[in-house]
């Protein structure tokens, strides 16, 4: 077991013996009580979400695109979670009256699943989009015997199989392709979920904290994402403590379908190699991606030191294959000198596991960025240089 990896699970012991004392076993708190404070449940770096308790124990929930406003994005969807069994509780005009601890839900991307996993909460989970490039055996499992149910992708949704869930919310992804029509003619609550919009790899990791909101596990999301925030920023300040001859350049995708599919400058991908100790060579102000020509991304990005790839290759992706599927792909200096990082979601859980883990994201960079501060048996999650 590599030194890195020791210290998550000594980190993880820790949480789980202060939630035993804490939380009364690790049985999900009540919603709206003092055991757990507003300034607990607050985002630190997450910007698409706020919460503020009332006296009532009504909790009050607003989300927004994260990527809106700089300052404080205007709120666009509002919720009030109240306790289940409460009769008679105040909420103020506008808010969705929610009842939690929810006990049936449906998720529509990986990213979401990604919390419920971590949060050991699959037995709220009762629909997913689909199973490809699924590796969790518990939820395969749970789909293979009917517990959980396959509600097709977005855009075409098959709502009986979605009302035979019985969910009593959905969370959704809003700005995405969509297809929500359908399932709004249901009546059943939609709940934004919108961590990937965020752009911090810590901000999004935090929505683990909002769906715990809803599911009753907040101390146990809090004290996983302390540990989360905890080891990032461990890495961050050997970094700042380190002196670097030279800081290298680094970019990101590959050429599909013609185009090239380039993340933006303020881009959550974009700060964790920043983070890393790196300079991603794009330095624009977009926060998401843009699809540009090779010959841009070539000038761009000829001559960076390292080359980023995730992808879901069948069989082994080598140098041979990257040059296969573009001839041009040879002309890098990040080829030619075999810096390659790559991560294969075909045999890596990536999206189930990497954006609760932007912890181990940034160890593995570190350890190919400047491997001298990163121990010599140190064995990566996601990313290595290709081989």
């Amino acid at each position: 077991m590599d030194y890195y990896m020791k210290h998550i699970l000594l980190g993880s012991l820790a949480c789980l013996l202060v939630l035993f004392s804490a939380c009364t076993g690790g049985q999900r708190q009540p919603v709206g009580t003092a055991a757990v404070s507003d300034s607990l449940l607050n985002p630190t770096y997450a910007k698409g979400f706020s919460v503020k308790t009332l006296d009532n124990g009504v909790r009050l929930v607003d989300v927004a695109d994260p990527q809106e406003d700089e300052d404080r994005m205007p709120v666009d969807y509002h919720f009030a979670l109240v306790q289940k069994g409460a009769q008679h509780v105040d909420i103020p005009e506008g808010y969705i009256r929610v009842d939690v601890p929810v006990e049936r839900t449906i998720v529509m991307t990986m990213l979401q699943l990604s919390n419920f996993i971590a949060l050991d909460g699959l037995d709220v989970v009762k629909g997913i989009t689909g199973t490809k490039n699924l590796f969790n055996k518990e939820v395969r499992r749970r789909v293979k015997e009917g517990q959980i149910a396959k509600i097709g992708m977005e855009g075409n949704f098959d709502t009986e199989l979605i009302l035979s869930a019985n969910p009593e919310v959905i969370f959704i992804s809003p700005f995405k392709r969509g297809g929500y029509d359908a399932i709004k003619e249901t009546g059943i609550t939609l709940i934004p979920h919108l961590g990937y919009k965020e752009l911090h790899p810590l901000g999004q990791a935090e929505w683990i904290k909002f769906v715990a909101l809803f599911t009753g596990q907040e101390q146990k999301a809090d004290s996983l994402f302390r540990g989360i925030a905890e080891r990032y920023h461990m890495i961050k300040k050997r970094l700042a403590e380190a002196a670097f001859k030279s800081v290298p350049t680094v970019f990101s995708g590959e050429m599909h379908g013609g185009n090239w599919y380039a993340v933006g400058g303020k881009n959550s991908l974009a700060q964790i190699f920043r983070d890393a100790g790196a300079d991603y060579v794009i330095h624009d102000d977009n926060t998401g991606g843009v699809t540009i020509e090779f010959e841009q991304m070539y000038a761009t990005a000829a001559n960076a030191d390292y080359w980023r790839i995730l992808n879901s290759y069948e069989g082994d992706f080598s140098y041979q294959a990257l040059k296969a599927s573009e001839p041009r792909n040879e002309l890098f200096k990040a080829f030619r000198d075999k810096q390659v990082i790559y991560c294969n979601m075909k045999q890596m859980p990536y999206y189930e596991k990497a954006p609760v883990m932007p912890d181990v994201i940034l160890a593995d960079l570190v350890a190919i960025f400047h491997p001298e501060l990163m121990p010599a048996d140190y064995q990566p999650t996601f990313y290595q240089l290709l081989k």
